[in-house]
């Protein structure tokens, strides 16, 4: 880092300055490193290629940066507090019993919601703007397929359908390695996913310089009373208790299990409920957005597990606590409920059933760490599940890397 010392100013002087102002220099030397990742990451795309944006579309991207609901009823969040985004789709019969869930849970009121959506559902947003229990903030993702009727990143017209051959429909589209097209309402997992972590972690001004640990939900977890002073005790402990846990859990990785009831914290591969982790490991994630981007499997977690985390070098662990604060819970979603072509109908009443010791935080600093060593997955050679091999998903996915550090490093250049 170079410091610029102005007239008169001697070595004496600085010496002191820098034994008394050391937060000042710290943050400078946190701004180089910054903007040397901004400018890093550039090399994803380093021109957008964004698809045109309608009118919906621009709406919604202007409504991200709007300021939080509820700050009149909440007006300060806790320090160190950790954030929550809950990411969501069209099922409103979940997501009430979601937020029902959520405003039992002790502390929800020190910290800020996130309800990052993928399309635009009205009865979705009436939920959400009925919140009152905390400070929440709706975004939408911009580039949904769900957005465009009639054109990329949705259905454009000449698009190859299904196992279409393209010689012979003269379709535009590339085929993943089962001979099958995109398809919009399957890409759009992966996109939204990914949109939104770019976007919270890089582009979101109320957290793009938040360093603590940010926890991740979807609108089918049921989150117990005592999640969240679970998970701020479990991400205190993780850089103590586990140096190779990049994140903590509410739950186990297999969502059938409920846990080992015993009193150990344990390391797991990471699972896709209720995990929390830094800005330092998002840095990780997102150096392999090439990986990410590339992989043919339409699923953000399988791809995760399957070629971002290998890629690490070392194995990716997360802690949790024995009994989980978390639970899956419907059966409605891409890959269950339907039966016969006939649409899936769940009410979401099978919800799991809250004992005293869940309304209390239960996780013990001084308990033991049992590691699972080998644990099943994805092993080296698995190819994905497909779904995810048209180029111009890839070039979006690139883009949604770029698009954020493009701006930051834009603005930071002109200082």
């Amino acid at each position: 880092m170079l410091l610029l010392i102005p007239k008169g100013f001697s070595q004496v002087a600085l010496t002191d300055f820098r034994k008394k102002d050391t937060t000042f220099i710290a943050t400078l030397e946190e701004e180089e490193e910054e903007f040397n990742y901004q400018r890093e990451s550039l090399a994803f795309n380093k021109e957008l290629t964004l698809p045109p944006q309608n009118s919906l579309s621009r709406e919604l991207q202007k409504r991200n940066s709007l300021p939080p609901l509820n700050i009149d009823l909440h007006p300060k969040l806790a320090k160190n507090h950790i954030k929550i985004v809950l990411y969501v789709h069209n099922r409103p019969q979940y997501l009430r019993l979601v937020v029902d869930s959520l405003s039992k849970v002790e502390g929800i009121d020190e910290t800020l919601l996130i309800v990052s959506h993928d399309g635009y559902f009205e009865e979705m947003n009436k939920i959400v703007d009925g919140i009152r229990f905390c400070q929440v903030k709706q975004i939408f993702a911009p580039f949904s397929p769900h957005l465009f009727a009639d054109s990329f990143p949705g259905v454009s017209p000449g698009d190859c359908q299904g196992n279409d051959d393209t010689l012979i429909k003269k379709c535009e589209g590339n085929a993943d390695q089962y001979g099958n097209h995109r398809s919009p309402k399957i890409v759009s997992l992966k996109h939204h996913w990914w949109w939104m972590m770019n976007w919270i972690w890089d582009g979101m001004e109320e957290t793009k310089r938040h360093n603590g640990h940010i926890l991740f939900i979807e609108e089918d977890h049921f989150i117990f009373p005592n999640a969240y002073r679970n998970i701020q005790i479990l991400s205190a402990l993780k850089q103590h208790k586990c140096v190779e846990c990049y994140a903590a859990n509410l739950a186990p990785s297999d969502v059938n299990y409920k846990g080992e009831e015993s009193e150990n914290l344990i390391a797991e591969k990471m699972g896709n409920i209720g995990y929390a982790f830094n800005r330092t490991v998002w840095r990780k994630i997102h150096s392999k957005a090439r990986e990410f981007c590339a992989f043919d499997d339409y699923n953000w977690d399988i791809t995760m597990w399957a070629v971002v985390y290998p890629s690490f070098g070392t194995p990716v662990y997360t802690l949790r606590g024995p009994r989980r604060s978390a639970a899956h819970f419907g059966k409605c979603g891409l890959h269950q409920g339907i039966n016969k072509g006939i649409p899936c109908f769940d009410n979401g009443r099978a919800t799991p059933a809250i004992e005293e010791i869940d309304k209390v935080p239960n996780i013990k600093p001084e308990w033991e760490v049992y590691r699972y060593e080998h644990q099943g997955g994805y092993q080296g050679g698995f190819k994905g599940w497909g779904g995810w091999a048209d180029e111009r998903d890839h070039r979006l996915c690139l883009d949604f890397a770029s698009m954020y550090h493009i701006a930051a490093f834009c603005h930071n250049s002109t200082k």
